[in-house]
């Protein structure tokens, strides 16, 4: 089954919404403006309870098929909120808020969702119920997290859950995914360094926390090749270094902080054990201390495999077998979305974004031809998983 032909005819007004919360981004949980938008439209195209504040201010719309006996809701979300970053686009709908972004495509993820909301209220051709779910927080807010613990699977009765990310260099009309672990976990690693501060024209009276601290650099750097099966990967990235106020000062104080991500648990909480023992002993060889917070933000993306192959096999119904990858590598980015996956089964999947710049670059734009591709999927993949 290719693209849906009322899917098709839809596609126009869909990019008009897309480029619309594209034009007006949100970060975090100030998704206000964007979650209004939603549940208005969720309300026009008559949809059967819609729930708004869920997760702070996550919106979730409930669609009643034509029959709704099979003791199944299929989970369907998406994410609202944008980057804090300056666009580079040059669109004519580009962000008309400076320093704010839709940088990760979450915008065109919206907008799909959006679409297949009103196809699916106009044809109900399914036996249970479709929770439509409107994250917002999903760039470091843990969105997913606040909607799972606001009680949102029980409360809607939701069975699966399955989201949909767009991949630039993925040619639009093909879908890729995998079984097992997809995305990266994604932690914060803050590091405080502490020495004695003093004239910089008399370092021998001082303890310098900027020398320790870039010892402590170059020594985490070693973790991953002396620490780790190669065959494991994980990825520490120190990002920030702050230090001193001014030339001839050599200050009391230096902060670092960075990322790491894993793919494996256990290789999560051997990282955590390791960087927090190379900092303790790096810093106090050079004389100083230091304090480490390390933050587990989201864990491993883990899709469950019976749900990934369904969503495989409506993804060939929608574009054909030979553009589905159902063995796609994992990368070492993060999703919220885990916390969902933790809670119910279910699989995410990447939809095609074509030769587009990267996520989270300032000329990155969701390609709006990738919109029919997506609504297809989802409404394909209620009517499949529940038919009447």
């Amino acid at each position: 089954m290719p693209v849906l032909n009322r899917v098709a005819e839809l596609h126009d007004e869909v990019t008009g919404w897309r480029r619309e919360i594209h034009s007006n981004p949100e970060l975090l949980y100030d998704v206000h403006e964007t979650a209004a938008k939603v549940a208005g439209l969720l309300e026009e195209f008559g949809v059967d309870e819609i729930v708004t504040g869920v997760g702070k201010t996550g919106v979730v719309g409930i669609i009643n098929g034509n029959k709704n006996d099979s003791g199944k809701t299929i989970g369907l979300r998406a994410d609202m909120d944008a980057l804090p970053m300056s666009e580079e686009t040059g669109k004519e709908y580009a962000s008309q808020v400076e320093g704010k972004m839709h940088a990760c495509g979450h915008d065109g993820h919206t907008a799909m969702l959006l679409g297949a909301a009103k196809y699916l209220s106009e044809t109900r051709n399914f036996n249970g119920r479709v929770a439509l779910i409107f994250q917002p927080a999903e760039e470091g807010g843990a969105g997913g997290k606040a909607m799972v613990d606001d009680g949102m699977m029980d409360r809607f009765d939701i069975t699966e859950v399955y989201g949909m990310h767009n991949m630039p260099k993925l040619p639009v009309g093909q879908f890729a995914m995998r079984e097992g672990t997809l995305l990266a976990s994604a932690d914060m690693l803050e590091i405080t360094v502490k020495g004695k501060g003093g004239h910089a024209a008399k370092p021998d009276g001082c303890i310098d926390p900027i020398v320790a601290g870039s010892a402590i650099i170059q020594t985490i750097q070693t973790f991953a090749s002396r620490n780790v099966d190669p065959l494991n990967s994980v990825v520490v990235s120190i990002t920030q270094f702050h230090a001193g106020t001014a030339f001839n000062i050599i200050p009391q104080e230096a902060h670092l902080s960075g990322t790491v991500r894993c793919l494996d648990e256990e290789v999560r909480t051997l990282v955590e054990k390791r960087v927090t023992e190379i900092a303790t002993h790096v810093a106090l060889a050079h004389g100083c201390t230091a304090e480490v917070n390390y933050d587990r933000m989201y864990p491993p993306t883990i899709n469950h495999v019976k749900q990934v192959r369904f969503a495989g096999e409506i993804a060939k119904s929608v574009v054909g077998e030979a553009n589905v990858d159902m063995d796609t590598p994992p990368v070492m980015g993060g999703e919220d979305f885990s916390f969902m996956l933790e809670a119910r089964p279910g699989a995410f999947i990447y939809v095609g974004n074509g030769d587009s710049a990267g996520l989270h670059h300032p000329a990155y734009d969701f390609n709006d031809e990738a919109i029919p591709h997506g609504i297809s999927f989802f409404a394909e993949l209620v009517h499949k998983s529940m038919p009447t």
